[in-house]
């Protein structure tokens, strides 16, 4: 991933400039946390602070990097800590001095819970803690809220699956990730492709595999098949429909192959009632692949569930064993416009209404996906909760009368498993003999603990 600047010391609001003088006289260490507060989902897939640390924490800052942030400040009309920087790089060698705790990568946890925990372990750099909070809590609420809203979808995909299909094995290639031209940026692509990689294994989002690739060890997360876009089918004429067609069977069908089509350019009924159904209809049927019809405009409730009953009309179907109708092995249809949570849920519900199984159905989301989030999704803050002055830890916290809701944690932390929660955040001191979730995996520029993609997947799926 490339970044508009790797100098982490402009990686930060400009008022946090400042906060290196607003502290309390004695102050040598604070720590602050980073949950999911609310918002659309109980659980979060956390994931993405390995990326971070690679690709930021784990590189030294230099004297030029001061020299620019001093110029960059000053300029900006905001104070600068030049002392304390100089000093981070004659003392650490430009390593920044702090911890970083965190849960496992991957791992479902309850909103409310804390999911990493970071303090400065220089006393001189107290004011460093917060500082980070710009770049870290960007690094974290954003993939992990895709892995969420990712994970959320399979949980949706597997239910109809479980419902009216024999088999839920290909779940995994049943959301594919259509997001990467509607991200904001490239590196934006790359952090939420990754993430939704941890649920599945579809995907058209190129950046998300280098990333897995280069952050996680990944040998090949995702996968993809030759597809036409309208550009391509229309460019033969509208009269050469059918051409277009049978050229993408000719160029890519064959034995165990998948070919996907987009065939609503014109007229998806009549693309599938006599070109793909009469016209085609032995190609489709000898070509020895799967053919994926892919409508991609209109109402996706309707237009999917009468695209996949036009299709057993021309091809036949069989019924399962749980009584719902399967297209041919050959033939299935894929849906890419308009998808989110909701539309996945209510294409699903209305197919099992008319008896079509899951499995006829695969689904692309985009926007959805990787842009149609923000901070607010699950309502995501660092906070500080305890700082030491004068040598004695004291509670930091905030407690609006006018938000409840943002009332934040207090002290040093810990996170369990809890027997009716599942996981529980509670004062460190309170810990006992039982396991803190919350393990160190980042200290004074050292990476100490490291995932692998599979050891990330494994993790979402318990």
């Amino acid at each position: 991933m490339t970044s508009y600047t790797n100098n982490i010391i402009l990686n930060a609001d400009s008022y946090k400039a400042s906060h290196y003088l607003q502290y309390p006289e004695g102050t040598t260490q604070v720590s602050s946390y980073i949950e999911a507060r609310s918002g659309r989902f109980d659980k979060a897939v956390f994931f993405g602070l390995q990326m971070f640390i690679k690709e930021y924490l784990s590189q030294p800052i230099t004297s030029d990097d001061i020299d620019e942030a001093k110029f960059i400040m000053e300029a900006h009309g905001v104070p600068f800590n030049e002392a304390g920087w100089r000093y981070i790089v004659e003392q650490y060698n430009g390593y920044l001095p702090v911890e970083i705790q965190a849960v496992p990568e991957g791992m479902v946890i309850p909103i409310r819970n804390a999911m990493v925990q970071v303090t400065n372990t220089d006393p001189k750099c107290a004011w460093l803690t917060s500082y980070l909070e710009t770049a870290l809590l960007r690094a974290i609420w954003y993939p992990t809220t895709v892995a969420t809203v990712s994970y959320n979808c399979r949980k949706v995909i597997m239910k109809y699956l479980e419902e009216t299909a024999d088999s839920t094995e290909g779940i995994d290639f049943k959301l594919h990730d259509f997001g990467a031209r509607g991200a904001t940026t490239e590196e934006s692509a790359a952090i939420g492709g990754a993430a939704h990689l941890v649920n599945f294994m579809g995907t058209d989002t190129i950046s998300g595999v280098l990333a897995a690739r280069r952050y996680y060890d990944a040998d090949m997360p995702g996968f993809s098949i030759p597809a036409a876009e309208h550009s391509t089918m229309t460019s033969w004429g509208k009269d050469n429909e059918s051409a277009a067609y049978a050229n993408m069977l000719k160029q890519f069908g064959g034995k165990d192959k998948i070919v996907a089509v987009v065939s609503d350019s014109y007229d998806l009924w009549n693309a599938i009632d006599n070109i793909w159904g009469d016209e085609l209809k032995t190609e489709v049927e000898t070509n020895g692949g799967t053919l994926v019809i892919r409508p991609d405009s209109g109402d996706p409730i309707s237009v999917v569930t009468e695209t996949i009953e036009r299709l057993m009309r021309k091809f036949g179907y069989d019924i399962n064993d749980k009584g719902y109708q399967v297209l041919p092995p050959y033939l299935r249809v894929i849906q890419g416009d308009g998808v989110e949570e909701k539309t996945i849920e209510a294409i699903l519900e209305t197919m099992k209404a008319r008896k079509q199984s899951a499995d006829n159905i695969a689904f692309g989301m985009g926007g959805a996906l990787l842009q149609r989030v923000d901070r607010d999704t699950m309502n995501f803050a660092m906070k500080a909760s305890a700082a030491k002055v004068n040598g004695l830890w004291r509670d930091v916290f905030k407690d609006p009368i006018t938000d409840q809701g943002k009332r934040s944690k207090k002290g040093l932390l810990a996170v369990v498993k809890d027997e009716q929660l599942g996981y529980k955040t509670i004062r460190e001191q309170n810990l006992g003999q039982r396991e803190n979730v919350l393990k160190t995996v980042f200290r004074n520029g050292e990476l100490i603990q490291s995932y692998t993609f599979d050891e990330v997947r494994e993790n979402a799926k318990r």
